[in-house]
C-alpha cells in the first residue's frame, strides 16, 4: 500500500536522510521542500533570507508548500514549515505528519553554523531559543512523533512504517 508521509522537525533532525530511505521502502517519490524552493527561486535558502528577509521567505515557503501534489510520496519539509497554518493544513490533508524529534544537545552537535545552513531565525536568536519556539508547533501539528535519539536512520524508518 502506497501512502504519503509528511516529515517535520528541526533542521538536522534527519528529515531528508530518513525521507529518502522511507520513500525507497514504500516505493514512492521523495520531495524535499527546501530543494523545491531553491530550484524554483534559483538561489540558496540563506540568500532568500538575507536578501528578502524572514517575512518574505515565509511567504515564499508557504507558496511552495501549498503546491505539494496529492501523489507527493514522502515529503521532507523545511524546519520552518510549521509557521504556516495554511501550509500545514494542506500537508496534513495529504497524509500523516510525522515529527522527527531530536534533543537539543544532539541538534547543536549536528547543525554547526546556522547561517551557512539557511536556518530561518530572527537576528540574535540562538538555537536554544529557536528550539523552544518550534517544539510546541511540531507537537501540535504532528500525527505521529518519532524520536531520533540513539537510533539509526533505518530504525527511524522502521518506527515510522509501523506507526503509519
Amino acid at each position: 500500500m502506497k501512502k504519503n508521509v509528511i516529515l517535520i522537525g528541526m533542521p538536522g533532525a534527519g528529515k531528508s536522510t530518513v525521507g529518502v530511505l522511507l520513500a525507497k521502502r514504500l516505493g514512492v517519490a521523495f520531495l524535499d521542500t527546501d530543494i523545491l524552493i531553491q530550484t524554483g527561486e534559483g538561489c540558496y535558502l540563506q540568500e532568500i533570507i538575507t536578501d528578502r528577509g524572514l517575512d518574505e521567505f515565509r511567504r515564499i515557503e508557504e507558496r511552495y508548500l501549498l503546491t505539494v501534489p496529492p501523489d507527493c510520496g514522502v515529503v521532507a519539509t523545511g524546519g520552518s514549515a510549521v509557521y504556516s497554518e495554511r501550509a500545514m493544513a494542506h500537508l496534513k490533508s495529504l497524509g500523516p505528519v510525522v515529527y522527527l524529534k531530536i534533543g537539543l544537545a544532539l541538534l547543536k552537535n549536528r547543525l554547526g553554523n546556522l547561517d551557512e545552513r539557511g536556518v530561518l531565525r530572527m537576528p540574535g536568536q540562538t538555537i536554544d531559543m529557536l528550539y523552544e519556539q518550534r517544539i510546541p508547533l511540531y507537537q501540535r501539528h504532528a500525527d505521529i512523533i518519532v524520536s531520533t535519539a540513539g537510533v539509526t536512520p533505518d530504525q527511524v524508518v522502521t518506527a515510522i512504517m509501523s506507526a503509519v
